[in-house]
């Protein structure tokens, strides 16, 4: 716990191990949460029927999910737009990220984007600005009062930092993993939920102030359940590291500096932290429990051949997340023997667990008046 963990984003361009072509896990969720997001934007366009509607999500990172969001708020909009016999908005898109994302890569897409936007709903949509706005959403992002709705998915779960060791006089810290475990002492646990709260405090504050009267909020992140293991997948990277120790091929003090700046907060620490902080109305919030490779084939009844494509495929998504950060820390030269050892893990529990499911938290907001 020596030092504290920054963030970076996700693997950039288009390539082979690049998060466009490795976020389907996040795709299929979008899907999922679909409905709350049409009932979160059909509330806001009816209370307010803005002119111009102003958007921002937050973590957006690069590929063909950015702009997902993008294309079902012009949807819901004509909806609502045509219920209420209005011309549709014009629409002001931000897209947010760190400051190394790939936003390159989402510039390149644009002009197919609204090309298609101009096929499909012709003469009927306004204006379309998107935008990117580079930096962390922990700190604020844009005007007073100047966005209607604020989106994110499956960034909240990644804190600003590593906990910070604790201070002298408290129970000690005895490195065993790079992630909190069952069998973490009572300290680590303390240390990992603090910075979760204090990074979402600091979250909502920024956002509260941001919004418009009315204006609401859609988040998606990773959670734990009552009875869900603590993330399998950071286990599985965290014994991948210590085989590639034991052959000397990384330090022992490279290693126990490490720790992974994520927390996946149970739904009853998601509320405190809400009602809390004061300046959201908790709509609704809801767990989806979404298998792990998200393809469809963890049927039970698999082939070795299916095994072995689910376990490539998993491997790669979970590269395409963590190797910017991982690489920053240990170096480059042993992401491909690391991520080989991983996928051998993950083929292993394939075998043994068909089903493995993560616990999601989606969670409707809006400003306290």
């Amino acid at each position: 716990m020596a030092t504290q963990q920054v963030m970076h984003p996700m693997n950039s361009g288009v390539g082979d191990k690049s998060y466009a072509l490795n976020s389907f896990f996040q795709k299929k969720m979008m899907l999922k949460a679909k409905p709350m997001l049409e009932e979160s934007i059909t509330r806001l366009y009816y209370n307010i029927v803005p002119k111009c509607l102003k958007v921002a999500d937050l973590g957006c990172s690069s590929g063909p999910n950015a702009l997902e969001l993008v294309s079902n708020v012009i949807n819901i909009a004509h909806t609502c737009s045509s219920n209420l016999n209005l011309n549709l908005p014009d629409f002001q898109f931000y897209l947010n990220d760190l400051f190394g994302n790939d936003f390159n890569t989402i510039f390149k897409s644009l002009p197919q984007f609204y090309k298609t936007l101009s096929e499909e709903k012709g003469h009927e949509i306004g204006s379309c600005f998107i935008n990117a706005t580079p930096g962390t959403f922990y700190n604020r992002l844009y005007p007073n009062s100047s966005i209607h709705f604020f989106h994110s998915s499956y960034s909240l779960h990644w804190l600003s930092q590593s906990p910070e060791k604790l201070s002298e006089g408290e129970e000690a810290l005895k490195w065993d993993s790079i992630y909190l475990t069952r069998k973490s002492c009572v300290s680590m646990h303390k240390a990992y939920l603090e910075q979760f709260q204090r990074d979402f405090i600091q979250f909502l504050k920024s956002r509260s102030e941001e919004l418009v009267p009315a204006g609401g909020m859609l988040l998606t992140f990773l959670g734990s359940g009552g009875t869900s293991e603590i993330r399998t997948s950071w286990e599985l990277i965290d014994m991948s590291l210590k085989d590639l120790l034991l052959e000397n091929l990384i330090e022992k003090a490279t290693l126990e500096c490490f720790n992974m700046p994520s927390y996946d907060p149970s739904m009853e620490e998601v509320k405190q932290v809400i009602e809390e902080e004061g300046s959201f109305i908790l709509l609704k919030l809801e767990t989806i429990h979404q298998n792990w490779d998200a393809n469809g084939m963890n049927n039970g009844n698999a082939n070795n051949d299916d095994e072995n494509m689910r376990g490539e495929i998993v491997a790669k998504y979970f590269r395409a997340v963590t190797e910017p950060l991982l690489k920053a820390h240990f170096g480059e030269l042993i992401m491909d023997e690391l991520f080989l050892r991983f996928e051998n893990k993950i083929l292993q529990l394939i075998k043994k667990i068909k089903i493995f499911k993560f616990p999601t938290h989606v969670i409707s907001l809006v400003k306290n008046a």
